[in-house]
């Protein structure tokens, strides 16, 4: 195939197909707000003092931000998105986004809303796979401790055990759904625990295939030598190897603690530097891809321009089920419409959750792009350009 004759991420009539043009002047809206650091800034202050002094403020946010980043307030809710994308080709990640309280009992309804999502993933081809973040079902500060080889008191003990069988619990239903699973990263000084978890996991459920993910985020400067020691234990194990690169999300608040803590930085030194690394682990993954199955969770134009020449260049088809190619809902649509009309396996992940709750992932996501060099830019021009289209 001429691949750059078939993928256009410039192509928004492709890009922008699902969205009507009431959508689009909103996201344009948005977008405008959330490139404006200053107007970003002031704007989600606003938010967060009208939610402290319970203003009926809910149904604007709901009808706006979290309409365009999130699914619904609860799985049922998300139907509706999952079927849009699914309309496209498209499959959706259920991505419970609730950011609980530190308690048992918290991290219990989270594992058991996380297990909501793999029976919804086995209910529905649409939804290909599930996923969890270990810090909705575990104490960051148990996890720190063990890390740090502090001994935990008998109370902390027990509490990191009932972690472990939370994980194993929510992993072994993902197996026994034949529904892949992915673990997303978390700060590098509470990472060491969650590999040693999913890497066990990965040996009791990866006989077969890949269901358990690892997730790497490139911007550190020991991810490409950890995921080739990753690979090389599941050689060595003979387990089936998930992994999910993307280039990481903690940057700001990393370079802060090992500043103050007088570490080194785990962070890479430049953009390049990241770029360079996410590039050389796809090809990586690629070139071992008998036992890696890959999800490329990647806003980059270049990086997916350059999965999809590795793939061409194994001679594997575009919708080889063991690579995937992961945006975020609301984002990045000229990757995710225009390489899903070319036939790759593409997936979003769609946050759900009630609103109030779900707002500080929405924060995030409006710091995000107000901080990643030209991203709300790009999809601000993208989406001016796609009006434009429209109105001519």
């Amino acid at each position: 195939m001429n691949l750059n004759s078939n993928i256009s991420f410039d192509d928004t009539s492709v890009a922008f197909q699902a969205k009507s043009t009431k959508a689009l002047k909103k996201a344009n809206l948005m977008f405008t707000v959330v490139n404006n650091p200053l107007m970003s800034k002031l704007a989600t202050k606003s938010v967060k003092l009208a939610f402290a002094l319970n203003l009926p403020i809910k149904g604007i946010i709901k009808s706006t931000v979290f309409e365009h980043f999130c699914g619904g307030e609860n799985i049922e809710d998300s139907k509706q998105t999952i079927n849009e994308l699914a309309d496209f080709h498209i499959g959706a990640i259920l991505d419970y986004a609730v950011e609980g309280e530190d308690n048992e009992a918290t991290f219990d309804a989270t594992k058991m809303e996380v297990m909501r999502t793999i029976d919804a993933a086995k209910a529905s081809p649409n939804i290909p796979f599930s996923v969890f973040k270990v810090t909705g079902i575990a104490s960051a500060s148990i996890l720190q401790k063990v890390q740090e080889k502090k001994e935990l008191t008998e109370a902390e003990a027990q509490a990191y055990e009932r972690v472990k069988v939370r994980v194993d619990e929510i992993c072994r239903k993902a197996y026994e759904n034949d529904v892949p699973i992915l673990i997303d990263a978390e700060d590098s000084w509470i990472q060491e625990p969650i590999d040693e978890m999913v890497y066990a996991m990965m040996q009791k459920y990866n006989q077969k295939r890949a269901i358990v993910y690892n997730t790497f985020q490139m911007y550190r400067v020991d991810m490409l030598d950890n995921l080739r020691k990753a690979h090389h234990y599941a050689t060595m194990h003979n387990y089936f190897f998930g992994a999910k690169l993307v280039r990481g999300a903690y940057m700001e608040k990393e370079r802060e603690r090992a500043a103050e803590m007088g570490y080194p930085d785990p962070i890479q030194p430049n953009k390049e530097a990241t770029d360079r690394d996410f590039d050389k682990a796809l090809a990586f993954c690629i070139d071992n891809k008998q036992r890696i199955s890959l999800v490329c969770g990647s806003h980059n134009e270049n990086s997916n321009y350059y999965l999809a020449l590795l793939m061409e260049k194994h001679s594997m088809k575009n919708d080889d089920s063991r690579v995937y190619f992961a945006q975020l809902y609301g984002m990045s649509d000229n990757i995710s419409f225009n390489l899903a009309k070319a036939g790759y396996n593409v997936v979003k992940y769609v946050p759900y959750g009630p609103v109030k709750v779900v707002m500080p992932y929405l924060f995030r996501r409006a710091e995000e792009n107000t901080s990643v060099a030209g991203q709300s830019s790009r999809e601000l021009s993208l989406i001016r350009k796609e009006l434009k289209r429209r109105e001519n």
